[in-house]
């Protein structure tokens, strides 16, 4: 592993980290719980899709790329891609799923390894989007581990977290205060994120 490990978070809102008083999020939050240099760079933008993401991924993360560097890319998305507007939802999953594969597959012939964190809920969005944000996500982990590539759930771990829900519920009624994010990099920290960042925990790489 070179000694220049660069990590670029992509997604929407929650890897933005919205409605954190504190301004970290989750990104800043795993970023602080993880040993060793890391050059990190949050492209979360607000009300992005899966789309969105894929329309700009690789125009963001390839300026911020170094040849000989250890490349790495979190992805992050799938909440906005489930939301209802005008009685239809936004991206439909089998698109979604299409461009996650598309950005894991341009990933791979880049050499630059991946890992997928799941998309959080959207509490205000109800019942319904519950359901499809879920059912999107075990589709997401069936894909990733087509791929080799580490995916990290979140949906119903947050959707059954009291202090998640206590605080989107407190705010917007979709992001949680400093709390809710810490809950949610506690997730990913216990998962596969600290083999993943040290090598150790699976790789694209040809």
């Amino acid at each position: 592993m070179s000694g220049d490990l660069r990590v670029c978070f992509i997604g929407d809102s929650f890897v933005q980290g919205i409605g954190d008083p504190e301004y970290r999020g989750w990104v800043g939050r795993v970023l602080q719980g993880t040993r060793g240099d890391v050059t990190a760079f949050n492209l979360g933008i607000r009300r992005n899709t899966s789309a969105d993401v894929l329309r700009r991924c690789w125009e963001e993360v390839g300026s911020r790329a170094l040849p000989g560097a250890d490349n790495r890319l979190v992805v992050s998305f799938g909440s906005n891609d489930m939301v209802e507007e005008d009685g239809e939802v936004r991206v439909e999953s089998a698109r979604c799923l299409g461009n996650l594969a598309a950005i894991l597959d341009e990933s791979r012939r880049r050499g630059i390894d991946v890992l997928v964190v799941g998309p959080p809920p959207v509490i205000v969005a109800g019942e319904g989007h519950l359901r499809r944000t879920s059912k999107l996500s075990e589709e997401m982990d069936a894909l990733c581990r087509s791929r080799g590539v580490p995916f990290i759930a979140t949906t119903r771990e947050l959707a059954d977290d009291a202090v998640w829900t206590r605080e989107v519920l407190a705010g917007d009624g979709a992001h949680p205060g400093s709390g809710g994010y810490q809950r949610l990099a506690d997730i990913i920290l216990a998962s596969r994120w600290h083999d993943w960042i040290s090598g150790q925990g699976g790789s694209q790489r040809d």
